[in-house]
């Protein structure tokens, strides 16, 4: 009883908190009011000295995240997965899921340009008034990748809490996924928002990207009771196709939407490397 009343008590601070971050960027920018309309093409908004920062810094907190949080982490539970299993293979099984996650966005993306593009040349079809910008804003596409990878690794680290049989050692997991959470969810929503998604549904992917959490919570307290080698390998394969679509929104979308601004590049770098910083420091005393 005790084990599951720390649990309920983390479920709850994850959902307020990832609730809070999440939308805490809109409420600052004031834009609720402008992505009521539904999105039109136009060149990307220029933003504000304080607003392209932040989400520079949040482009570090995304680097930091994949390749000290995300990629790693998958890596040695799987290496640990199959080792339960007895399974002793001379192939990277564990890389070859990882790519084929970031191949799969990749193909995902492609053939969605493409019917695009194909329904634009379409006979009839009125040209755009405007010339595509040098550096457009993220395609709504993206960004939801984006949060479908991020609300999975969301929901198996609500697994991770969820499977604790100790209330300490619980909420100490959970301290650390909370820190974790909170910087996230500032940084997906800043996503949200430069992508130009409609209010709903920007507030609609906050609220499902909070509930990842409490729902790994859920789910976790529900297979304590069956946990096993086989469950632990199905568990590492889902991980391992949310890291590789990570590793791909991350070096393919965010890093160079971010870096492409033609003033106020050093502020940029410097935004970027506090972010990288943080998330570094939360990894360390994690």
């Amino acid at each position: 009883m005790a084990a599951q009343g720390a649990e309920l008590g983390c479920l709850l601070a994850l959902l307020l908190l990832t609730l809070l971050c999440g939308l805490l960027p809109a409420r600052l920018r004031g834009a609720t009011a402008a992505h009521g309309r539904r999105p039109v093409c136009r060149p990307a908004e220029p933003r504000g000295p304080w607003l392209s920062a932040l989400g520079a810094a949040a482009g570090g907190v995304f680097l930091a995240a994949c390749l000290l949080d995300v990629v790693p982490d998958y890596l040695g539970e799987m290496r640990e997965a199959l080792r339960a299993r007895r399974i002793q293979v001379s192939f990277p099984l564990a890389e070859l899921v990882l790519a084929l996650g970031f191949l799969l966005v990749l193909v995902l993306e492609r053939a969605a340009l493409e019917c695009g593009e194909r329904r634009a040349r379409a006979p009839g079809e009125a040209a755009p008034l405007l010339p595509a910008p040098a550096a457009p804003a993220p395609a709504p596409f993206r960004a939801l990748a984006m949060l479908l990878a991020l609300s999975l690794h969301s929901v198996l680290e609500g697994l991770a809490v969820g499977l604790q049989a100790v209330p300490a050692r619980a909420l100490r997991v959970c301290a650390a996924i909370l820190l974790h959470k909170a910087v996230i969810a500032v940084g997906l929503s800043l996503l949200l928002l430069r992508s130009r998604v409609a209010t709903r549904c920007f507030v609609a992917s906050v609220a499902a990207f909070a509930l990842m959490s409490p729902l790994g919570i859920v789910l976790g307290m529900g297979l304590s009771q069956s946990r096993g080698p086989s469950a632990a390998l199905a568990q590492c394969l889902l991980q391992g196709l949310a890291a590789g679509t990570f590793l791909y929104v991350t070096f393919l979308e965010i890093l160079p939407h971010e870096l492409s601004a033609a003033r106020g590049r050093l502020p940029q770098v410097l935004a970027l490397l506090l972010g990288f910083s943080a998330m570094v420091t939360l990894r360390f005393l994690g």
